[in-house]
């Protein structure tokens, strides 16, 4: 009997081990089989992530060109410095390498020394190391071997790059800059941040089972592939002149919030120079000047940070694309092309201001506050007359006149491939205004757009009636040089026939010869332009004053037009604000040193002919006989200096230009060449004025800007008053027309 429970004892339990292992082995089977078959990515993921460490290797970043191929901003090599704390095996050892960094890097050495007991081989330490620290870094990992016994490879160096901007704080506003990870903060920096980055390497090291990092012959390295490179529009020579330009109009006008300048070829859009001045230097954008640093530093201690951060953004800010502003009169040439693109007007109809006008019970006045009387067409503009315009834009009508300021390109954005365009500011969001509203648009004023919107739309007056694109990238180049792309011309839309377009040019060329942009004109160049003085509603300078924006925009030559300029000042503080003041003679200076740089053919009135600057000869080393016949033959005056035979110097030396009947000085001993006169202030007198305190203090003036009125007077000179030079020195001198208020 006890055989037999025995034997069924044994049998029910071999059954339930069988029944077990089944549901054990099944139970395992089936996990095995869910996690190889449904989970096998993602462990495998899990698994390599375990096994390799992924570091990530710089690429190179593409190199920005101007148009002629001058390095803007390129990426160098440089270092990052990695320690291998793998190779570290005591504390001792540990604290030798990271007192030795500390010094080398200027970092903290308990900051190093956490860092040194990881069990890794890269551990980054400092990036952007240049050649100088370089060195140290490559002697002390010497040392370490020859003087410490510590592996040398604890401490090593990987390339790496850092931007360097070569022409510092040159179209700063436009470059941008890019952040301590090599990206894009501003500008085409920003912009094109995607194409210029390329493609960043992989440094991938296989790690053991306790999670140290195995030694390189378990690591692959995947190379970097560098970033495409750019070729701008911009001109840096073109770029220079216009910031030189604008920096000495600030000065001279106490200009408060910066100014804009932009040239582009009104053919096909090109932005050749784009200035918002003053800039900052692009290798060191974070660092504000000591004056706005000095004024920050009064406030509160917890207002300060704030105060730096928005001086920082406004000084990188691009005012030409990203700020807006009242236009002023420079709208009138679009408000003159809509009444005669729809046939409102002729050259002969008239207009009467008696210094005012009145819309809906509203007066606003005449710059002219006597009144023009009754002026034709081509006067309304030549005067620069508001309630001249003011009818003009009745006669256009509300609905024809959006209809052109859209057709102008002024209600969308120009789409500029830079960032942060900003939109115009109408009346309304569907172009509906009051009558008052279009009396005051009429003649630029309370309806605000941007600066690049503006030269965009004068660019079709100079070119046929065209809205082209604007634009500042000309080429994309592989990393070989290769061109990749190149951006061209697109014409969105023609806003007016050619016919009004040539009919506008024409009264602009005759206003700045002989209207209110006389200042602006440029002699041998037939400059075609005008005028715009505008008042702010914010006082931004805060001093109770209304605050006044004197802008400027022209082109040339008026027929068959190659650039366009426009200048801008936004709240000159000084005695002038007007347009004509303070914008229109930057504007002649301007353009009188990019049209002959582009190249752009001469045309000279007799009247200019006969005061045109000739070349002086290179006498040195002739016989005072032979250079004084050969200086009066070229329609100099000359005066010798000293009793030697032949002449050892000259001023001014050879090749230089100084007005016909100017003087040159030979000197013919070593005594004699160090005779010195001192520069008459020229500034407020007449041309014949100057030219007689030129004459009597035996110097050479060469003269510019607007000398075609009666009213004229010099502004500026290029040497200093006072300053000592050699006699026979050329200064020259400025003139600006007086008695223009716009």
């Amino acid at each position: 009997m006890a055989k037999g429970i025995n034997q069924s004892f044994r049998s029910r339990s071999a059954w339930l081990l069988i029944i077990i292992l089944v549901i054990g082995f099944g139970a395992a089977a089936c996990r095995l089989g869910y996690l190889q078959i449904f989970k096998a990515s993602e462990l495998s993921q899990k698994a390599t992530a375990q096994q390799l460490t992924d570091t990530t290797l710089s690429a190179k970043r593409g190199t920005i060109y101007d148009r002629n191929r001058e390095v803007l901003a390129e990426s160098a090599t440089v270092w990052r410095v990695v320690l291998a704390p793998v190779h570290l095996e005591t504390d001792e050892e540990r604290r030798v390498v990271a007192k030795g960094l500390s010094e080398i890097l200027d970092i903290d050495e308990e900051t190093i020394f956490e860092k040194s007991k990881q069990s890794s081989y890269y551990v980054e330490i400092k990036r952007q190391i240049e050649t100088d620290t370089r060195e140290k870094i490559l002697e002390f990992s010497e040392k370490l071997s020859d003087e410490y016994d510590i592996n040398g490879n604890a401490v090593y160096l990987l390339d790496d790059y850092k931007r360097y901007y070569h022409k510092n704080s040159l179209a700063s506003a436009v470059i941008g800059f890019t952040g301590s990870d090599d990206q894009g903060l501003s500008g085409i920096e920003y912009q094109y941040d995607d194409i210029l980055t390329g493609t960043p390497g992989r440094l991938v090291t296989a790690t053991n089972s306790v999670g140290t990092e195995m030694p390189f012959k378990y690591s692959q390295n995947i190379d970097a592939i560098g970033g495409s490179s750019l070729v701008l529009t911009i001109d840096s020579h073109i770029q220079a002149i216009v910031e030189k330009y604008l920096q000495e109009g600030i000065e001279d006008h106490g200009v408060y919030n910066r100014a804009v300048s932009i040239v582009m070829d009104v053919n096909n859009g090109e932005v050749l120079a784009m200035a918002s001045v003053g800039g900052f230097d692009l290798n060191d954008p974070f660092t504000l000047p000591e004056e706005i640093m000095s004024e920050i530093a009064k406030l509160p201690e917890k207002e300060r940070g704030q105060a730096e951060s928005n001086e920082l953004s406004k000084m990188w800010r691009n005012k030409a694309v990203s700020d807006t502003y009242y236009p002023g009169s420079v709208f009138k040439m679009f408000t003159a092309a809509m009444a005669v693109e729809e046939g409102l007007v002729t050259d002969n109809s008239t207009f009467y201001c008696p210094g005012y006008y009145v819309v809906d019970g509203v007066s606003m006045g005449c710059h002219y506050t006597s009144g023009h009387g009754t002026q034709n067409f081509r006067d309304c503009i030549k005067n620069s007359c508001n309630p001249a315009f003011m009818q003009i834009g009745e006669l256009v009508g509300k609905g024809r006149f959006y209809k052109y300021y859209q057709a102008f390109g002024f209600s969308e954005k120009t789409g500029i491939d830079l960032p942060g365009e900003a939109d115009d500011i109408f009346f309304s969001e569907d172009g509906s205004m009051l009558n008052v509203n279009l009396a005051t648009a009429s003649f630029g004023q309370n309806f605000a757009i941007t600066p690049i919107q503006m030269a965009t739309a004068v660019c079709s007056i100079a070119n046929g009636g065209y809205i082209v694109q604007p634009h500042v990238v000309s080429q994309i180049l592989d990393e070989d040089g290769n061109v990749e792309k190149t951006i061209s011309t697109d014409v969105k839309r023609q806003a007016i026939s050619s016919e009004t377009a040539a009919h506008i040019a024409d009264i602009l060329e005759e206003n700045a010869i002989s209207g209110s942009g006389k200042n602006g004109y440029v002699a041998g160049y037939r400059v075609a332009g005008k005028t715009g003085t505008s008042e702010k509603k914010v006082d931004l300078n805060g001093d109770g004053v209304q605050d006044y924006i004197a802008s400027f925009c022209g082109f040339a030559p008026a027929e068959n037009a190659e650039v366009v300029c426009l200048v801008f000042f936004d709240t000159p503080t000084g005695a002038a604000y007007y347009g004509s003041q303070v914008a229109a003679p930057v504007f002649a200076k301007i353009m009188a040193e990019v049209l002959p740089y582009l190249e752009v053919a001469t045309q000279y009135t007799e009247e200019e002919i006969e005061s045109l600057d000739k070349t002086t000869g290179n006498y040195v080393g002739m016989s005072v006989s032979e250079a004084v016949t050969a200086i009066e033959n070229e329609g100099f005056t000359v005066t010798v200096k000293g009793d030697g035979e032949k002449v050892l110097a000259q001023v001014p030396r050879g090749a230089m230009t100084i007005p016909q009947g100017g003087n040159v000085v030979l000197y013919t001993d070593e005594e004699s060449a160090k005779e010195q006169v001192e520069v008459p202030d020229f500034k407020g007198y007449s041309v014949s004025d100057v030219n007689y305190l030129a004459s009597v203090s035996n110097v050479n003036v060469s003269i510019t800007g607007a000398t075609n009125s009666g009213l004229s007077y010099a502004s500026s000179q290029s040497v200093e008053p006072g300053t000592k030079v050699s006699p026979g020195t050329v200064i020259t001198v400025a003139f600006t027309a007086g008695g223009l208020n716009d």
